[in-house]
């Protein structure tokens, strides 16, 4: 963990109706800007922290281990957020990534059994302390805020977690232990691409609602199928949006992938701007950009690659690494999606903020308004 002085209040400005967990640089405290619902996020990362400030979001800067594992000036616990009525998480990825290290795949049957430890609030200390790296047991921190205010009397209405589909059995065993707490539970993987961000990224997601059942946001867009017309497809949806949509390149562009397909590092994978991006990674900023005539054009600025996350167009991106927050962020379109399934908005206000969060992404509008 890198060494700082601490920052000057662990409490935000603002009265949290959402707390969001490993909030990165705001993905779903977009959302939720945009829902018109208070929301402070707990953030540790100084970079993610800085972008968090410039976008004004309410932030506690700390970490949200158990006490033992955090710095005492550091530590974010339930209590400091007492006033939240919907816990958020989206724990770091990497080690359930297949670029990542793979230590949370291979901990998933572990993890598993550490969560049904948890729900006859057994402590599992050392048993985290022994995973090969710590990243993996993070994705148990949310369980222990929700079990934590549930304890305390004050159990959140609701709960929306968020990881890479790998981690879909962790959630799976969430969700039964937040069903013998008296929740309603939600969980499945989405395709972002068939709520309307121009981009191919899936999400294992849990929602989970104390009163009222609990439902994942039915897909408004079609998916992307590499080969087949966007207009194939069910006519009650929307064709899926493409890159050229979203940016405003003067014309047609090649994306070359910074990975290679199928393993193959010779065999880079290519995506059309009449297509939606493939997933945004940490490394966007290496991709190259390939106008038709194949001469190489300016390769994504942080302004493009996070209009392909569906941030607005002037979203003040802040710090070092920001390629890495960008990729790391929730969608905000996706987030506003699952955000209005958990709180149970129709489809009718639900639609009103998408159109608010859209016209900003295409830079029709400012962040700030």
């Amino acid at each position: 963990m890198p060494s700082r002085q601490p920052p000057p209040s662990r409490r935000p400005g603002a009265r949290a109706g959402i707390v969001d967990l490993f909030a990165g640089p705001g993905g779903l405290d977009v959302a939720a800007h945009r829902l018109g619902v208070p929301v402070v996020g707990v953030e540790w990362d100084e970079d993610a922290c800085a972008t968090r400030r410039a976008a004004g979001l309410p932030t506690v800067e700390g970490d949200v281990r158990r006490p033992h594992e955090a710095r005492s000036w550091y530590r974010c616990e339930p209590a400091d957020l007492a006033d939240a009525t919907v816990l958020a998480g989206g724990p770091p990825c990497q080690t359930y990534t297949v670029a990542g290290t793979g230590a949370g795949r291979r901990a998933l049957e572990e993890l598993r059994g550490l969560v049904k430890r948890m729900a006859v609030r057994e402590d599992i200390t050392a048993e985290l302390a022994g995973l090969d790296d710590e990243r993996t047991g993070l994705v148990l921190e949310p369980l222990r805020w929700a079990l934590a205010a549930i304890d305390d009397g004050r159990a959140y209405e609701a709960v929306v977690l968020e990881q890479v589909p790998a981690a879909l059995p962790v959630w799976e065993a969430v969700g039964e232990v937040l069903t013998g707490e008296g929740y309603s539970v939600a969980h499945g993987v989405l395709r972002a691409e068939e709520f309307g961000v121009p981009q191919t990224r899936r999400r294992a997601i849990l929602i989970a609602r104390r009163d009222g059942t609990a439902a994942l946001p039915e897909a408004t867009h079609r998916p992307y199928r590499k080969g087949v017309p966007r207009s194939d497809g069910a006519s009650a949806r929307k064709p899926w949006v493409s890159m050229g949509e979203v940016l405003d390149r003067p014309g047609p562009f090649v994306v070359v992938s910074n990975y290679g397909t199928g393993g193959d590092p010779r065999a880079r994978g290519r995506r059309r701007s009449t297509e939606p991006a493939a997933t945004v990674t940490g490394k966007i900023s290496r991709n190259r950009v390939v106008g038709p005539d194949g001469v190489e054009e300016p390769r994504f600025s942080f302004s493009e690659a996070g209009r392909l996350q569906t941030f607005p167009a002037d979203y003040p991106w802040r710090g070092r690494a920001v390629a890495q927050q960008i990729g790391n962020a929730i969608p905000p379109r996706l987030a506003l999606h699952v955000l209005s399934a958990a709180l149970g908005l129709g489809e009718e206000e639900r639609d009103g903020h998408l159109a608010a969060l859209d016209s900003a992404t295409r830079g029709e509008t400012s962040w700030a308004t």
